[in-house]
């Protein structure tokens, strides 16, 4: 939560509470880092002294209907054949596919190599100007495009009900320590595909990234081979 949002929400529910002091407030999200479960613990406290808080279990955070998959690749190559071999088909029959990448060098780099293999994909990243952005997303969300690379600036808040499928080309890691996955970037990620009960699936190819983090939530709770 930005500071910005911050000060827009306690000045919201300030007048909410003042011109009806008995309203019920009730505040949802997909996770809750340690900066925001604070802010909002403060933040409901001051305004209405009792409340009460109710979390889920992270292990239960996942859908049912979304099924997700990792298969364990020996290099960087692998993981675009695998993607042009076996993802592009199986997304063309199934829906829509978002297949997201850590930086925006990654996006473009997996873009040259697929539209060199002769597949039609498009890219979303940081570097493109507000204009292109709404462009790539009105194209996607019209159906005109199928197959859309990001990174994770639709990861969180993006809707689209054609979304079945959804690739992790890279894990996502904590932005302050590349040695620890990013739980919460992952579950917004995993959370396109298999909107309001649909059915959606996960595709992670793997390389080195089990050697180095420490990820017990994704080899534990979140995929089948």
């Amino acid at each position: 939560m930005q500071s910005g949002f911050k000060e827009d929400s306690v000045r919201v529910m300030k007048e909410i509470v003042k011109w009806s002091p008995k309203c019920q407030a009730l505040l949802f999200s997909a996770t809750f880092n340690d900066t925001v479960q604070a802010f909002v613990s403060k933040f409901v406290q001051d305004l209405f002294q009792e409340y009460n808080e109710l979390y889920v279990k992270k292990e239960e955070l996942p859908l049912d209907p979304v099924k997700q998959y990792k298969v364990n690749l020996p290099d960087e190559l692998s993981k675009i054949m695998v993607i042009k071999d076996k993802i592009m088909d199986l997304g063309d029959k199934i829906g829509q596919t978002i297949i997201f990448v850590r930086t925006k060098e990654s996006a473009c780099m997996l873009h040259e190599a697929l539209v060199e293999y002769g597949y039609g994909v498009t890219t979303i990243h940081g570097n493109l100007t507000q204009e292109d952005r709404d462009k790539v997303v009105k194209e996607f969300k019209d159906g005109l495009t199928h197959v859309l690379i990001s990174t994770d600036l639709l990861a969180r808040g993006f809707d689209q009900s054609k979304v079945n499928l959804v690739v992790n080309y890279d894990l996502p890691v904590d932005a302050k320590n590349y040695s620890e996955p990013d739980n919460n970037a992952y579950l917004h990620r995993i959370c396109r595909a298999g909107r309001f009960g649909r059915k959606g699936n996960i595709f992670s190819p793997f390389i080195l990234e089990l050697n180095y983090l420490k990820c017990p939530y994704f080899q534990l709770n979140a995929f089948t081979e």
